[in-house]
This record gives structure tokens, sequence and C-alpha cells, in this order.
């Protein structure tokens, strides 16, 4: 994944409402939802829920179809695992990544 991409990515993500729009998506998986399940959902104006899905559909992080009258937006499952993949990638020089003990112990006092 190029810098450029992830950057697009995390800008759009950058924002309250996308990021829960984005959440709520991701949730549905494969099934995904109309705008007006996600305005059920998070009573997001009709107006600014077309700009936010248009931001999340331009950082490539949604897919779209049209079934009948209805469009249905999933998430881009592969640009996510591309994405979790670029964040991880040389993650903690190979070693584990689970804090050891005594970092543990200082973080819950």
């Amino acid at each position: 994944m190029k810098n450029s991409d992830a950057i697009a990515a995390f800008l759009a993500l950058g924002q309250e409402s996308r990021l829960n729009v984005f959440r709520l998506i991701v949730q549905k998986g494969d099934v995904g939802l109309t705008p007006s399940q996600i305005i059920e959902h998070l009573g997001i104006p009709n107006a600014t829920l077309s700009f936010h899905l248009k931001e999340l559909m331009n950082a490539k992080l949604l897919q779209v179809e049209r079934q009948s009258r209805h469009l249905i937006y999933r998430p881009n499952a592969m640009l996510v695992q591309k994405l979790s993949e670029f964040l991880l990638d040389n993650c903690c020089s190979g070693k584990s990544c689970m804090p050891n003990e005594s970092f543990k112990k200082v973080k819950n006092k």
C-alpha cells in the first residue's frame, strides 16, 4: 500500500461522523446498509450523510451496489485488510507486541 492511499483513508476516518458511519457499515459486513438504515441508526441528516458517504467512497473505504431503487454500502474489505497490514508491517521488530508484565502493572496503577 502506498502512503498516499493510507493517508487518504485515515483522513476520511479522521472525522467523528464519518468514523461512526464506517464502523457501522463494517459491523454489517457484506450485508451492507442503505443510507436510510444508517440515518436510522446514527440520526445523521440525509444531506450530511451523503457528504460523508462520498468522502468514504473517495477514500475507497466503501463499495456501493444498486439494488433496485436502493444503494447498499459495504466496507471495502480488501482495503481494510491492507490498512491493517500497513499499520502492523514491521510491528515491534518481529517481537511479540504484547506488553510485558511490568508494563501492565505500571499502567494499571
